[in-house]
């Protein structure tokens, strides 16, 4: 059985005093792809924002690795092991393909293990490889997708959310982004997935949470979820 990496326990959270998130429960086990679905103001994005601590959990507790990181500043909840490629992807468009990596490696001290990891993401990118002297805003959307999941995985995450990754993007790229993010996984590396695309999240996902009016609907294993009334009352009303 996996332990469990993430937990987050009966959080609120609020913008003014409006309560977009109310009393949502979840747990991310190590080692899996985690999916957390829902349609457009579900509070996904919301939830996303209070792990990170930019958004703070009015009440509730977030315990990441067995440590409650609920107040902790977002500088130290990144250093704990968290990672987040937004959505949008939010490039910095004047910089290089290799700069925008190495600002993913801000917090890494040693020029060695940054150039190691380089070398793994230029591996696992071989397009970004080709073009790392480019400037990321010149790139397509599918490539500066890459540039953005590349540049997340340079602090070596132990927990990787990623949200709404196929937003924006072809079909062709989905597909290709939701290949990335399995191979992700291949490498240890515990994803929590933020997504409205139902299908192709729970293709890849091993577990999986629907979010509807800042509450959690209903949560199971995709193959339980699929076909469930509460997926298709969260999208389609």
């Amino acid at each position: 059985m996996m332990a469990t990496m993430l937990e987050i326990e009966n959080v609120y959270t609020a913008y003014d005093k409006a309560d977009v998130l109310q009393g949502v429960s979840l747990t991310v086990q190590s080692g899996s792809i985690t999916c957390l679905l829902g349609s457009n103001g579900s509070g996904k994005t919301t939830l996303v924002r209070s792990i990170l601590g930019l958004t703070p959990a009015r009440t509730g507790r977030i315990v990441f690795n067995g440590a409650d990181i609920t107040r902790l500043p977002t500088h130290k909840i990144i250093a704990t092991g968290i990672a987040c490629i937004p959505e949008g992807r939010k490039v910095f468009p004047k910089l290089t393909v290799e700069e925008n990596l190495r600002v993913g490696a801000y917090q890494e001290k040693s020029d060695k293990a940054t150039q190691a990891r380089m070398a793994d993401i230029l591996q696992i990118f071989p397009r970004l490889a080709e073009r790392r002297g480019q400037l990321a805003g010149t790139m397509s959307g599918g490539e500066q997708a890459m540039v953005s999941i590349g540049r997340g995985l340079m602090c070596a995450p132990k927990l990787l959310l990623i949200d709404e990754p196929s937003l924006g993007l072809s079909p062709r790229l989905v597909k290709e982004n939701f290949n990335i993010i399995r191979q992700i996984r291949e490498h240890g590396i515990t994803v929590l997935l933020v997504e409205q695309n139902v299908h192709q999240t729970l293709a890849i996902s091993q577990f999986g949470f629907v979010l509807s009016k800042g509450r959690v609907a209903t949560s199971g294993a995709p193959s339980e979820l699929a076909d469930r009334k509460e997926v298709r009352d969260a999208y389609f009303g």
